[in-house]
């Protein structure tokens, strides 16, 4: 496309050139030629006067020659006779013929004639005697074309440097149009080979910048999807540790049997291939939307679900549990699903990385204009909370916790409160373990403005660990409470 484009502003440049440039030139020849034959006319002008004083041949001679023509034998008089036998008077050097000579002085006009080496005018000039005599002055063939080639020089290196800009502009522009094309062509290429971080520089001419935004948005979407795609194989891993979770305690109280250590090795090897599936999977979190109109979910029920389901487990491991705000309806703009998923990571964290006996909590908070869901325990808590927030990175090390985590389940807690623009923090709990806390927006603004009621949540999570037993068995009879894990195994 370059080359097509060079080529065709070349040819389009060198016609105009031409069509400008020959009539440009014999337009400059006939005006060498006019002035050259204009200052010959001048020249016959000045012997003009003497003709009509004198005829005498000594008197014309001097005449002619004080001229500069006539200095340099380039012109002559020819003065017919008194007498009528024809005869004529020749002062300097004659060149035209005597056919010419007499067609001249017969019609009284002037002529151009072509001799030897140039041309001849011919100008009839009256006499005081009432003849005409013929002034002849020779014009060079070298004056006729004097600045003729120059300015021809002139004209053809004006028609090439025209040619030489036409052809460096159209250059430039294809350049302009062919690269941005070339990109776009080697971006599709690394594309499709897997090279998902390649774009394309938004330049070049308007379609071409078009195309570009088009393309780049397009892998961003493909990213997206991949990411997504990825993410959603992670997230839906990272749920099986729930089952699995239940499976390994209910599998510790087999026994000491073959069948009981096969059991607690593919147990152990199941979870081994879960954690598998989340680190290759995991690449890239997804932009996680917000909460629609109208859906949404009652906290409270999915909290109390939630409890009835891990209180079992609790049970069995001698845990003491502490339920608190979740006797009254509040709604929040997250999915029963995802808010059971996040509360089953938090929980699964803590029984996976505390020791069997540690007591925990969940309490849930109403501000007015956010949610406050905090899950505490009394374990040995999180050396490093920020990178416990780092996807990959948990840094929870309990008795148990230490190998297996990924990260991804307070990923999960925090994308879910993040779609309803609130966050996740981690701290100390008033239990001396670690406290998570979700804050959930309920108009989608800054988490800012749910923080104040932060103060009344840590205030409620004082009244310390009190309940136990009874209040797990409450728990497990309340509706929407989930079976008791002990009967899966």
């Amino acid at each position: 496309m370059r080359w097509a484009l060079v080529k065709v502003c070349l040819a389009v440049t060198a016609m105009v050139v031409i069509a400008f440039a020959v009539p440009l030139g014999l337009v400059i020849k006939e005006m060498a030629r006019d002035r050259a034959f204009s200052d010959a006319e001048r020249q016959a002008a000045t012997i003009g006067p003497t003709l009509t004083i004198t005829t005498d041949r000594e008197e014309l001679t001097r005449a002619v020659l004080s001229t500069e023509p006539g200095g340099r034998g380039r012109l002559a008089v020819h003065v017919p006779a008194a007498g009528t036998d024809g005869s004529v008077l020749e002062i300097g050097t004659r060149r035209a013929t005597r056919e010419d000579l007499e067609t001249v002085g017969a019609s009284g006009r002037a002529s151009i004639a072509d001799v030897p080496g140039g041309s001849v005018l011919l100008q009839p000039t009256a006499l005081g005697s009432g003849g005409i005599a013929v002034v002849e002055v020779f014009v060079a063939d070298a004056d006729v074309s004097h600045g003729v080639g120059t300015a021809w020089l002139v004209l053809a290196g004006v028609g090439i440097a025209l040619i030489v800009g036409s052809v460096a502009v159209a250059d430039r522009l294809g350049v302009r149009m062919v690269q941005p094309a070339r990109s776009l062509a080697g971006a599709a290429q690394d594309l499709g080979e897997g090279r998902l971080g390649t774009r394309v520089p938004e330049e070049g001419p308007t379609e071409l910048r078009s195309a570009a935004v088009a393309f780049n948005s397009m892998a961003d979407q493909v990213v997206q999807l991949l990411a997504n795609e990825r993410e959603l194989a992670a997230d839906l891993s990272h749920r099986l540790r729930t089952p699995l979770t239940v499976l390994r305690l209910n599998a510790a109280s087999l026994g000491e049997s073959p069948a009981a250590e096969q059991t607690r090795a593919a147990v152990e090897q199941l979870e081994h291939e879960v954690d598998t599936i989340i680190r290759t999977a995991r690449e890239q979190r997804p932009q996680t939307q917000g909460g629609q109109p109208g859906a949404g979910c009652d906290a409270s029920e999915v909290i109390r679900e939630r409890m009835g389901f891990w209180s079992a487990l609790a049970e069995d491991e001698g845990r003491t549990v502490r339920l608190a705000g979740v006797d009254r309806t509040v709604r929040i703009p997250v999915a029963g699903p995802e808010l059971a998923a996040a509360l089953d990571a938090l929980l699964g964290n803590v029984f996976r990385h505390t020791p069997e006996g540690t007591a925990f909590a969940v309490d849930v908070h109403h501000s007015g204009d956010a949610v406050l869901v905090l899950v505490s325990d009394a374990g040995p808590g999180i050396p490093d909370p920020d990178s416990a927030l780092a996807r990959g990175a948990s840094g929870r090390d309990g008795a148990r916790g230490g190998v297996g985590s990924t990260g991804l389940g307070l990923d999960i807690v925090r994308r879910v409160a993040e779609s309803t623009g609130g966050d996740l923090r981690i701290g100390r709990s008033v239990l001396g373990g670690t406290e998570v806390r979700i804050w959930i927006g309920l108009d989608g603004g800054p988490a800012e403005r749910a923080r104040r009621g932060h103060r009344v949540g840590r205030r409620s999570g004082r009244r310390g660990p009190r309940g136990g037993r009874g209040r797990n068995a409450e728990l497990r009879g309340a509706p929407g409470a989930g079976p008791d894990p002990r009967s899966r195994s």
